[in-house]
């Protein structure tokens, strides 16, 4: 494997540069290093795929092992794209020992400065503890870009990396443990639900992202996760508290969006959300609490388990019902909302349907629902 370094990059590392090494597009890398956030943060980019890798906040000892932390950066990236482990082992079999050299390629540095930017502009993906950014590296390998100077096509990096693998190895790529999922509104006098099938190495913060979009919300308030387990008796007397369960299961963890939620503790563990993976905290009952104003609860089940999952992201199966509008005050203004709706002759009639349309209201439609769903992954 071949790291084509820019001179910015070579200046921080201690290497042995090759000289007249020629590598294969495909195990062929170019890479720098820029600051964000004040840390050191080293930008890969595959020759062939313009696939990304994103290392943040190395220091010195991380630098002076930078080949070792690069082949498990990709070995983590790469299974957290549910790429099957018989192909990753042989992609690495295949690129052999890395090597450093320098760049050779003036587009390719400024791709690797146009990155950088992109880097800045999901700053929000970057998980602080953590050197190997997973989520973030994933998010940029889906963005839209030029097929090549001059070029009027474009391409998904993620894409055109599992179309050169399957090229090279003529297997599937794509493998991985998964759950199907129930998710359904908690309504009184209406039935909203959404079936989904879910990795488990998926993110909870992109579980929320597919819940938005599977119900037609519009993200524009806080969340949290409850996971449960042994199920009692419903005690009516909690029915106010956030962890409670219509099924009286008991929770056991509070997964929690905002850091200023460790500000207001509970008897019930609190963790962040950033960067952690269903596989990390499995559930077979959980509940998502959307805006804590209007308190929209979906309840979470595990209608069973996948082994062999080919598709690396979440998808949309099916489901049933209309979300309310966004701030629409819980299901009492909802409904209100609806007798209006149902009233053309009601002096309320059109400003509350102009209203609707400004909150991104729709009626449920499961192509839609899937579309959405896909174009959070790069694949629509």
């Amino acid at each position: 494997m071949l790291i084509k370094c820019t001179k910015k990059l070579l200046d921080t590392l201690d290497v042995k540069v090759a000289k007249d090494h020629q590598e294969s597009p495909l195990f062929s890398w170019h890479a720098n290093v820029v600051t964000v956030n004040h840390r050191k943060t080293v930008i890969l980019l595959n020759d062939l795929n313009r696939y990304v890798i994103v290392l943040y906040g190395l220091k010195k000892k991380d630098l002076s092992n930078i080949d070792k932390l690069i082949f498990r950066a990709m070995i983590e990236i790469f299974e957290d794209e549910c790429i099957n482990e018989d192909i990753i082992d042989a992609y690495f079999q295949q690129a052999g020992e890395i090597s450093f050299s320098t760049t050779d390629d003036r587009s390719s540095t400024s791709r690797l400065n146009r990155i950088a930017d992109w880097v800045h502009q999901f700053h929000d993906l970057l998980i602080d503890d953590k050197i190997i950014q997973s989520p973030l590296s994933m998010r940029i390998s889906r963005m839209l870009v030029s097929a090549g100077k001059g070029s009027q096509e474009y391409l998904v990096p993620v894409q055109q990396f599992h179309k050169n693998l399957e090229a090279l190895f003529g297997e599937p790529i794509i493998k991985c443990n998964a759950v199907v999922l129930k998710v359904t509104l908690d309504l009184d006098d209406f039935d909203v639900w959404r079936r989904l099938i879910v990795p488990m190495n998926t993110t909870y913060t992109v579980l929320h992202n597919v819940l938005q979009k599977a119900f037609g919300w519009q993200d524009c308030h806080l969340h949290q996760f409850f996971v449960y387990r042994d199920q009692k008796p419903v005690n009516m007397s909690m029915i106010n508290h956030p962890s409670f369960h219509r099924e009286g299961y008991i929770p056991t963890l509070n997964i929690v969006s905002d850091e200023y939620a460790f500000d207001y503790p509970d008897e019930l563990e609190m963790v962040w959300e950033n960067g952690l993976k269903l596989s990390e905290i499995p559930f077979e009952h959980a509940k998502y609490t959307y805006d804590f104003g209007d308190n929209w609860q979906h309840y979470i089940e595990v209608e069973r388990t996948i082994d062999d999952f080919d598709c690396n992201h979440p998808v949309f199966v099916d489901g049933s019902g209309d979300t309310p509008p966004e701030d629409v005050g819980s299901e009492s203004g909802y409904k209100n909302f609806l007798y209006i709706m149902s009233d053309q002759e009601d002096e309320d009639h059109e400003n509350f349907k102009l209203w609707a349309e400004e909150q991104g209201y729709r009626k449920y439609d499961p192509d839609f629902v899937k579309k959405a769903v896909e174009r959070l992954f790069g694949w629509n």
